[in-house]
């Protein structure tokens, strides 16, 4: 069972306020605390563009649930922007990978750490949020709350954090969960073995669904295309056609800039090396909505071995319309592994990263796969370089083979089925999830889950 967004208006009749309102179970619900004022406010962060997205759809979720007029303020990305967050630096300022490489913004990050910390209390929100990059959206969480103890605040906002920690995939790092509950209310997990273990350690949790199951019908729309149907418009290199013929593939380098720099020249000469088995080889790069990203890609195009296309990633159609032109797709390890399985596209996982951060990742890791489905299925499906082994030569020899070998391409489709039904609540528990009557059970989305979840939260726990 899938659950598209609903193109409906709000479900609440707009007309009355105690209609609206009684859809909601709680009688001592955020939205309860919140009519007093007359308004909802939530103080919303997000550090990178995956988060971006999961918050963009958040504030979507809540303007179409909330029986009461909202505002967001906080830091994101353009999308979120675009739904009417007041932001307070560019999101990209937080937007660092690895370990080691986050050493030299350290002062940048206590900066705007403090900053964000500032302006969340002087926003009075009823609700925190903060999305995903863990490291910067905890610190500022466990300092939100010994503020509010400072003030000695009777009100205190009740914290939410959307996407738990990976816990599952670092040595010790079930024991990590247990201080969450001081300064996190309520986590919302995405992945099926998240919610359990998090109640066990005394950890608030709902498991409301994978992200990318938001736009799970344009997955299942995205293997119809063949390469020569690829409609060009609105990409930078519109006027460029794809012969019949063309062995395309999808080059995804990543969504920060860190990663992107240090991804990109590798896949590069390995896009080099393909020209010889696969002559008429044409290459999508994919750009996520970053500017910095953006123009760094721009910059780097005119040394590409290759025909390359650039696509806005930022756009979901046209997204999708690149996978389904596609026979096989390169990706720094990410988010976007879960979409290209779930678009039935053959791909290949790599990743590098600074050698110390490579060398505790090796010590501290308890997992023996990076990607999601490897790590949820157990097995490993999508090939992976990682490390020493994601060098230009191997990239070629691996990505030659998963264009050519049928049953390998065929493995990671068929495993693609079972993956779907791993990323969403099973319907069994969907009435518990549920706090909002006036909506049908199959309209839900990950988002409208936790919408839904904050809006009815008892603030008198």
């Amino acid at each position: 069972m899938m659950f598209p967004i609903s193109k409906n208006k709000p479900c609440f009749p707009l007309s009355a306020f105690t209609k609206r309102y009684s859809s909601f179970q709680s009688t001592k619900s955020v939205i309860d605390k919140a009519a007093t004022d007359g308004e909802l406010r939530v103080f919303i962060v997000s550090g990178e563009v995956s988060g971006d997205n999961i918050g963009s759809r958040l504030m979507s979720s809540l303007k179409k649930l909330s029986p009461l007029p909202l505002r967001f303020h906080g830091v994101g990305g353009s999308l979120m922007c675009k739904q009417g967050l007041s932001c307070l630096f560019p999101m990209e300022d937080l937007a660092v990978m690895g370990m080691w490489e986050l050493l030299p913004h350290l002062y940048k990050f206590r900066v705007k750490l403090k900053e964000t910390i500032d302006a969340a209390v002087k926003f009075k929100p009823h609700v925190v949020v903060t999305v995903d990059s863990k490291g910067f959206s905890f610190r500022l969480l466990k300092e939100l709350r010994a503020r509010y103890n400072q003030q000695r605040l009777e009100n205190c906002p009740v914290h939410f954090h959307y996407v738990a920690p990976s816990f599952w995939a670092w040595k010790g790092g079930e024991s990590r969960l247990g201080g969450l509950s001081e300064f996190v209310d309520h986590l919302f997990c995405i992945l099926p073995n998240e919610e359990s273990v998090c109640r066990e350690h005394g950890v608030e949790a709902t498991f409301v669904g994978h992200p990318v199951l938001e736009d799970a019908s344009e997955f299942y729309l995205a293997r119809t295309f063949k390469p020569e149907e690829l409609k060009l418009e609105g990409l930078s290199l519109s006027k460029y056609s794809l012969p019949f013929d063309s062995t395309v593939i999808s080059v995804l380098p990543g969504s920060r800039l860190q990663e992107v720099e240090r991804m990109l020249p590798i896949f590069s000469k390995a896009m080099k090396l393909l020209k010889d088995p696969f002559p008429k080889l044409v290459t999508l790069i994919h750009v996520a909505p970053n500017s910095q990203v953006d123009h760094y890609i721009g910059e780097s195009l005119h040394e590409w071995p290759v025909p390359a296309i650039v696509v806005p990633s930022g756009s979901t159609q046209l997204k999708y319309d690149a996978f389904g032109a596609s026979q096989a797709a390169l990706c720094t390890s990410g988010t976007v592994a879960v979409e290209l399985q779930l678009a039935r596209l053959p791909s290949l996982v790599a990743y590098r990263a600074h050698f110390l951060t490579e060398l505790i990742i090796r010590y501290k890791a308890n997992i023996p796969y990076i990607s999601l489905p490897n790590i949820l299925l157990d097995s490993p499906i999508i090939p992976e370089a990682l490390f020493k082994a994601c060098n230009p030569s191997n990239l070629a020899v691996t990505l030659e083979k998963l264009l050519l070998d049928e049953k390998m391409r065929e493995k990671q489709v068929v495993a693609s089925e079972k993956l779907i039904r791993l990323l969403h609540p099973p319907e069994s528990k969907l009435s518990n999830i549920i706090h909002c009557d006036d909506l049908e059970s199959h309209r839900y989305t990950p988002s409208l889950l936790a919408a839904s979840t904050i809006l009815s939260y008892d603030t008198k726990r």
